[in-house]
């Protein structure tokens, strides 16, 4: 993604320069336009790239993606402004070749790295043949260390949520987490939404629950 938005920012560099001229910007301006449009992409790429694989809900991923996108429909009205000006469409559609894989990354790009992640992950489990009940073999994937440090992370998290529910009569919030258990912001957030699933998913028995004793009374 790093190398789309270096061989873009190259290929559209001179249409912004071209494109500033003949709007009349100052040359000491004209050739700042195109980087921090270019860099922005990048950034807001490498940040969408991290979260993704921090396994980040697309609540989270959301406002950066819109941000990208409205940075590659800029970089892409930058390239080509100045032909449709000079009346030259073929050279227009050529020079748009670069902003919208701009676009179409920043549309498939987080989607497509959660999936590799997650089939990784899913690579890495091991299967071992165990007896079923009725004597057949049976395959059953033991834990990786990933998915092991996870499990003891969430069961230190779900510690932690019960002692802050005890002290405070509320749940952990993803901050104190993070600062509790000295992990990222981004894993904190994701554990804290895993707690809070797990407890409406509790909710309904635990109301059940109440209904039968208060039958009994």
């Amino acid at each position: 993604m790093g190398a789309v938005v270096g061989l873009t920012f190259l290929f559209g560099f001179g249409n912004v320069w071209a494109l500033a001229a003949r709007l009349g910007v100052p040359a000491l301006v004209a050739p700042l336009v195109a980087p921090a449009v270019d860099l922005s992409v990048l950034g807001l790429l490498l940040g969408i790239h991290y979260l993704a694989l921090q396994g980040a809900p697309p609540a989270q991923l959301r406002p950066a993606r819109r941000l990208l996108v409205l940075s590659s429909v800029m970089t892409l009205a930058l390239n080509v402004t100045d032909p449709l000006l000079s009346g030259q469409p073929g050279k227009a559609a050529f020079d748009a070749v670069g902003p919208l894989l701009l676009i179409g990354w920043a549309e498939v790009g987080p989607g497509l790295l959660q999936a590799m992640n997650a089939v990784r992950e899913r690579n890495n489990t091991h299967p071992t043949a165990t007896k079923g009940p009725s004597g057949e073999e049976v395959e059953q994937y033991e834990p990786t260390p990933i998915q092991t440090a996870h499990d003891a992370l969430l069961e230190r998290a779900r510690r932690e949520d019960a002692d802050h529910w005890q002290q405070h009569q509320r749940p952990i919030s993803a901050e104190t987490l993070r600062k509790r258990v000295h992990i990222g912001a981004a894993r904190s957030r994701t554990l804290v939404a895993t707690l809070r699933n797990d407890r409406r998913e509790d909710l309904p028995n635990v109301r059940q629950h109440r209904g039968s004793a208060w039958e009994q009374l």
